[in-house]
């Protein structure tokens, strides 16, 4: 019998719904925008954070109040779908890909495919990979980097931005929706800090850190928005193809230092007197040297 016919818990899947309501306010809008001829799609990139924040609350709730389903899961993926799919990529496409003609629209369509293949396979594979980690990576923050990248612009592209050199913001923006659409469809694992406990005790300067970044976030937040999902983006590939190297190095240089002391001991104890086992005489007692004489009465 499905699971439906015992009904269906009601408070993570209205955050879930306010996640897809977020994310199609997000498509309106931007139909709308381009329709209007207007350049303002901040609001758009706003809609798709508060999407993700609903989102990352949904599945907090389900776990904290233990509600999680297999309907909360497929709706959740479908949420996804729309938000951080859709959403995106439509909004992508009409603030700035679409003016690249073919392949704007193309970079639109395979971010938008790439991500319908990622949240599937994650649905497949819910219950074999390892929780701690994500394979490939997560559409929420492939959302999150389109909608920082819309928000340092504050949501205009005008004929004379640039970065480097003219018209380099749309080869930029192409090349980074080709990125995440590679990066969602790989293999890559990416952690999901799902295991992350923010009231364990935690060292002192951690709690400096945390104040710090806090104090750069306000003078520049979409920029370290973006500078922190740049840094999501890299730890993948760090993780996986950089760090190992050394990791295998240090722990070679680990056994063979292990080996060398164990040759040092074998060394010393071959080069030395042999111990005398526990409970058998000694070589000056078997021959009766260094021996007391007995006392005469």
């Amino acid at each position: 019998m499905s699971d439906l016919s015992q009904g269906v818990y009601m408070l993570p899947n209205l955050f879930t719904t306010a996640s897809l309501m977020c994310g199609f306010y997000a498509v309106i809008n931007a139909i709308n925008l381009g329709l209007a001829g207007r350049q303002d799609f901040s609001e758009c990139a706003w809609a798709i954070l508060l999407a993700a924040m609903f989102d990352g609350l949904d599945g907090r709730v389900a776990r904290r109040t233990r509600t999680a389903s297999r309907f909360g899961t497929e709706y959740d993926s479908l949420s996804d779908l729309v938000s951080f799919g859709v959403a995106p990529a439509v909004v992508l496409h009409i603030w700035a890909l679409g003016s690249m003609g073919r392949i704007g629209w193309l970079g639109s369509f395979l971010y938008l495919a790439c991500g319908a293949l990622r949240l599937a396979r994650f649905n497949v594979q819910s219950g074999s990979v390892e929780k701690k980690f994500f394979q490939g990576l997560p559409i929420p923050m492939a959302a999150m980097m389109v909608s920082a990248a819309i928000l340092i612009w504050e949501g205009k592209l005008k004929g004379d931005t640039t970065l480097f050199f003219e018209d380099d913001v749309y080869v930029y923006l192409l090349v980074m929706t080709f990125s995440l659409a590679g990066l969602m469809v790989s293999s890559i694992p990416y952690r999901s800090f799902k295991t992350l406990h923010l009231t364990d005790r935690r060292p002192f300067y951690s709690l400096v850190l945390v104040v710090m970044g806090l104090m750069i976030w306000v003078t520049k937040p979409w920029w370290m928005l973006f500078f922190l999902g740049c840094a999501y983006l890299l730890s993948g590939p760090i993780e996986q193809y950089v760090l190992p190297r050394p990791v295998r190095a240090f722990e070679r240089a680990k056994r063979r230092h292990r080996v060398r002391k164990a040759l040092d001991r074998l060394d010393s104890l071959a080069s030395g007197p042999l111990p005398t086992p526990p409970g058998t005489k000694s070589e000056d007692e078997a021959t009766g040297e260094n021996v007391r004489p007995l006392r005469r009465s």
